[in-house]
């Protein structure tokens, strides 16, 4: 059995939360519905060895125990999305605007690439970016 490495995310709402991934990054969910329709765990495939979890904010603090979450709104990390071309860091831009979303920093050229900062309804850090270096 190939490992897999999971990136879990404390949510608010699991709903909200899925309707949110899969409107801005078009991604596919992993397990069968559960009574209200949602795959428990809610888990999306990034690639065959990578896993996005979302999980609500008070079992993924039980499973911390002594370690607490960051409060809403303050990020530990960044995570990144890179996409082919400038058009879809604008397209993402507004799928997460119109998802319930916010927007960081509007789109801009920088040294790397094109680039714009977002966060997820539950305020989890995004940067999307048009990379100048190839990627792959």
């Amino acid at each position: 059995m190939k490992s897999i490495f999971t990136i879990s995310l404390p949510i608010a709402d699991r709903r909200r939360s899925m309707s949110f991934y899969r409107a801005v990054f078009d991604l596919q969910l992993v397990g069968a519905p559960s009574e209200d329709g949602i795959p428990e765990p809610l888990q999306f495939k990034l690639d065959d060895r990578s896993l996005l979890a979302l999980i609500p904010a008070g079992g993924l603090d039980w499973v911390l125990g002594e370690q607490p979450l960051a409060p809403s709104g303050h990020s530990e990390c960044l995570l990144g999305f890179t996409v082919a071309v400038d058009a879809e860091v604008d397209q993402i831009t507004q799928r997460v605007k119109d998802s319930g979303g916010s927007v960081i920093t509007e789109a801009s050229r920088e040294d790397w690439g094109y680039t714009a900062l977002v966060t997820d309804p539950d305020g989890h850090a995004w940067q999307i970016t048009a990379s100048s270096v190839p990627v792959g």
